[in-house]
């Protein structure tokens, strides 16, 4: 056949004439495709041209042009060849955008031409393009139609159920190769096989694919190799993993992506940090820079550490790489920046970014959500609604948010998303219908949570954990205990979340009984083998007071995390054990465990019940060293510590010195001031954070409270009352009650602090009410007392402080026959008082003393030094006070039972073994009498020493014969 002979050889004009022309005004020779496209610039310009309609979305016209030369069976080789590579381009386009149909279009045109449907090649691209596509089914059945199948295709079938996860199958074709073909798999057979037998989290198989490997000699492919590192990396077996990529002789970036994932996914943060630095510096495989794999594998290392340096570092790289154009960076950075604390930073690249999807708005939702920031996560969902013709809200979305919505206070808001989620049927979702259910019985509205609930029609047993696990946190946890019995009569069984929300639930309770049935589940399960599970049956052995299981339980444990140390250090704080506390923490540090910021709060809390001092500063030393004072709970802890042991001068240092003051740390200094019965710091620093700080809450309120309690500001402490409820809003609670009923009987008004616990919305405790006695007892106010007394011994019948109030009551009014009775029926309840028991610490130990003590070591020297003390403090006008003593003895008894008071003793060895000038830290269980008061006042001036006392009400500061308190006690 003749060619025919064009005039313009530039195929733009053959298809803009192509399409112009009649079929019947064209000789039928054009169809020769070898005259056509034999010309290198036509060929080089047909293929240019069929890109650029694939890259700018237009396969329709793309196809129509392929199309008209396809059809030649009859072409040459280099025709066929030019028109493979065409179809071969709108084939990967097809897949790239998943445009399924076109990409069957394209395919039925193939199964039509002979040469096409008999070449490997596009046999091969139109399997991978329904994988690209979403539909391994279609790929599935492209290559069974081939009547002979290479490795290319076996290869692409695989690649195209790991592609869709469908990992079984992949594992079934590959079985199918190896088995019924005498074809052997390749480096990219391999990765796909390996990679399914990590999804479907079997290691049996996997290791036998490995042994494959090591049998066919492609252990030291790359692509191999990566792939066996993230399988052996999702297991766990870091190691193994590890060992693999040292022995990798050729790593490329992806290895170390790998690898550093690998890491990362299993809680090694600090060495995947290291590998990335490794990664960058100079070595035999060459140094790599990080691309988009490395920046969002690391961001979540700093996100989960709190690592802001290690995060800012990254986000340099980033920026000097250009990475952080990438949308997926760019998100990976938002969430760093939320999860560090740094909402404002996350705003600033949220608000630059120009092209954001819904994972952009989802993670700053989340981030204002973590944040407690109601007012930032509402708005932004409001302006993700607002622009919801470039993106709409999801669940993700909603999940997000519920977060924020708390406290009751927030129901408001609650009720606004779940209208919503109603309204979009996102409430179909499981998960939101989970979160719903559950943030309502965190809010406190059990009826809503349980209408939602009720509304799931196929509850799982997430969806019971959700509102087992609120009933929980609720009110009433006996709820959740009932709602477990109703899962147990659906047919389904508790799974470890739902065994800890039940534990939660008895430990609330205090309910052992309960607990232990609870208990004995999990063992006959297995499911002590959970550490969450076994840290929450550790944790209710803790509220039940059961120390010696909890020391079993803790000692079974093979490997002992820092959490279980923290649990079990914290559980002997909680149940008034510091020493033991301080004594676990000494044997953590010893089995190589390093103590983190809730370790050192539990220290600081031991050293505020104690008198360590000494030891605190220590604690507050290695804080300062690992940069943990900019923790805003520890620096609390800190300055409460100093505090409680005296130090007043030493927290107000430690405040002042704060970056950034929370409202914790303001609460903790102004209480620290009101403990002292320093009002006018107390008040002057609570005004200044009303000036320059957060909104006082509950806390500050109590904190200013104490301060005018213990300094005698009736009518402030009111007013402060007063304006926390009108100024604020704020509800007062039972300790801000306490705190007034307190203030008011120390002064002696009686009468009104009864006024005060009567109007009370909630029902007194047995704190107001042992306190109006206490005040009885000073003010010897007989008929009240009485009648309070009677309250306490129905609340509490068997606590002998009761009795010994109400029996020093009459003592002091010299009513001896009814002192004795009270003591009999004392006796007859084998109820016995505290003694009056003293300590202080010196050179890091400490020493005890009890009441009349007269064995100890040193008694004679004690003896000796307070008689000499005795005569110089008579000749500044000391007399024993003998009401102190509430026995019916002589004078001269009373007076000798004075000298054995725990405090005197503590004090004249403090002074015997300490240098002058030395201040003297004494710490009792009771409160401190009035003779001892006297008496500490004239020590401080005799030898000129400050003595620092806490009794169990307040600090007395004695120096140069005055007391802080200003003998008001």
């Amino acid at each position: 056949m003749a060619s025919v002979l064009l005039p313009l050889p530039q195929l733009s004009v053959l298809f803009d004439y192509r399409r112009s022309r009649k079929e019947s005004s064209f000789p039928r020779a054009v169809n020769n495709s070898n005259a056509i496209l034999s010309n290198s610039t036509n060929a080089n310009h047909f293929l240019r041209r069929i890109s650029n309609f694939c890259e700018t979305g237009d396969l329709d016209k793309s196809f129509r042009v392929v199309q008209e030369f396809a059809g030649d069976d009859e072409s040459s080789s280099d025709a066929f060849l030019l028109i493979r590579e065409a179809l071969g381009i709108l084939l990967q386009a097809s897949g790239k955008r998943k445009d399924i149909e076109m990409g069957r279009k394209i395919h039925q045109l193939v199964s039509g031409s002979t040469r096409l449907r008999n070449d490997d090649v596009l046999c091969t691209r139109i399997i991978t393009m329904y994988a690209m596509c979403g539909s391994p089914d279609d790929s599935r059945s492209a290559f069974d139609a081939l009547r002979s199948k290479n490795l290319f295709q076996w290869n692409a079938v695989i690649s195209s159920y790991s592609r869709n996860e469908l990992y079984h199958e992949v594992l079934e074709m590959f079985i199918k190769m190896i088995s019924k073909t005498h074809l052997l798999p390749d480096n990219f057979t391999f990765p796909c096989v390996i990679k399914a037998c990590a999804g479907i989290s079997d290691v049996g198989i996997g290791l036998a694919v490995h042994g494959l490997v090591l049998k066919t000699g492609l252990v030291q492919d790359v692509f191999v190799g990566n792939a066996l590192v993230s399988f052996y990396g999702t297991h766990g077996f870091v190691s193994d993993a590890l060992k693999l990529f040292d022995i990798m002789p050729g790593r490329n970036l992806v290895s170390w992506n790998s690898m550093i994932r690998v890491l990362s996914d299993n809680g090694f943060s600090e060495e995947s940090c290291l590998l990335l630095g490794e990664m960058m510096e100079e070595g035999d495989d060459g140094a790599f820079m990080p691309d988009v794999a490395t920046v969002v594998t690391v961001l979540p290392v700093c996100a989960r550490e709190r690592q802001i340096g290690l995060g800012k570092g990254v986000h340099g790289w980033a920026v000097k790489l250009s990475l952080d154009k990438e949308l997926v960076v760019n998100n990976a950075l938002m969430d760093m920046y939320s999860k560090c604390g740094c909402i404002t930073d996350a705003q600033i690249i949220f608000k630059l970014n120009s092209n954001k999807n819904v994972v952009s708005w989802n993670t700053m939702v989340g981030g204002f959500s973590a944040e407690g920031d109601i007012n930032g996560t509402i708005d932004l969902l409001r302006q993700m609604l607002a622009e919801s013709e470039a993106v709409k809200v999801d669940q993700v979305t909603i999940l997000n948010a519920v977060p924020v919505c708390f406290d009751e206070s927030l129901l408001p808001s609650l009720k606004e998303l779940h209208c919503y989620s109603i309204k979009q049927e996102f409430v179909y979702n499981e998960l939101v219908a989970n979160a719903f259910v559950a943030i309502y019985a965190k809010c406190g509205s059990l009826s809503y949570a349980q209408r939602v609930f009720h509304g799931i029609r196929s509850k799982t047993v997430n969806s019971w954990n959700a509102l087992i696990g609120g009933y929980a946190q609720s009110s009433d946890p006996r709820l959740s205990l009932d709602a477990h019995l109703q899962m147990k009569n659906s047919g389904l069984l508790p799974d470890g979340y739902t065994v800890c929300s039940l534990l939660s639930a008895c430990s609330k309770l205090k309910s052992l009984r309960l607990g232990k049935e609870v208990h004995g589940f999990i063992i006959r399960n297995w499911l002590e083998r959970d550490l969450f599970v076994y840290l929450s049956v550790l944790s209710l052995y803790i509220h039940c007071g059961e120390l010696c299981t909890v020391h079993v339980l803790f000692d079974a444990m093979e490997d002992k995390s820092l959490v279980s140390w923290n649990t079990v250090i914290t559980g002997y704080l909680q149940n008034g054990f510091p020493e033991r506390a301080l004594g676990f923490f000494r044997h953590m540090v010893l089995y190589g465990i390093q103590p983190c910021g809730i370790s050192m709060m539990t220290v600081f809390g031991a050293c505020s019940l104690l008198p360590s001092l000494r030891l605190g500063r220590e604690a507050h030393a290695y804080a300062l060293k690992h940069l943990l004072e900019d923790n805003a709970f520890i620096a609390c802890s800190i300055i409460d510590m100093y505090a409680k042991n005296g130090a007043i001068t030493q927290s107000s240092k430690v405040f002042n010195g704060l970056k950034e003051k929370s409202a914790a740390s303001w609460n903790a200094m102004i209480m620290g001031y009101g403990m002292h019965g320093r009002a006018k710091e107390a008040i002057k620093l609570f005004e200044e954070m009303q000036r320059t700080g957060p909104n006082p809450d509950v806390l500050t309120f109590l904190g200013v409270l104490t301060a005018c309690n213990h300094s005698g500001l009736i009518h402030e402490g009111l007013r402060y009352l007063d304006q926390m409820k009108s100024s604020f809003g704020l509800k007062p609670n039972l300790k801000h009650y306490a705190c007034v009923i307190d203030m008011l009987g120390r002064a002696g008004k009686l009468d009104n602090a009864l006024r005060v616990a009567a109007e009370m919305s909630e029902e007194p405790d047995v704190g107001i009410w042992n306190s109006l006695l206490s005040w009885c007892r000073i003010h010897q106010n007989l008929e009240m007392g009485e009648k309070v007394a009677a309250k306490l011994f129905v609340l509490e019948p068997e606590k002998p402080e009761n009795y010994v109030l109400l029996s020093n009551l009459y003592a002091g009014l010299g009513k001896w026959d009814d002192v004795r009775q009270v003591r009999q029926r004392m006796k007859e309840m084998s109820l016995r008082k505290d003694a009056g028991c003293s300590w202080i610490e010196l050179n890091g130990k400490v020493f005890s003393f009890v009441v009349g003590e007269r064995f100890l070591d040193g008694f004679e020297e004690i003896k000796s030094l307070w008689s000499i003390l005795e005569m110089k403090i008579w000749k500044m006008g000391y007399r024993p006070d003998t009401s102190s003593v509430q026995h019916d003895l002589s004078e001269e008894e009373k007076v000798e039972q004075l000298r054995g008071h725990s405090e005197k003793l503590a004090i004249t060895y403090g002074l015997i073994k300490t240098s002058e000038g030395t201040t003297l830290r004494v710490y009792k269980n009771l409160r401190i009498c009035v003779d001892c008061h006297n008496a500490a006042k004239l020590i401080s001036k005799v030898m000129e020493r400050e003595i620092v006392v806490r009794d169990n009400k307040r600090f007395h500061h004695f120096k140069n014969g005055f007391c802080s308190c200003g003998d008001y006690w």
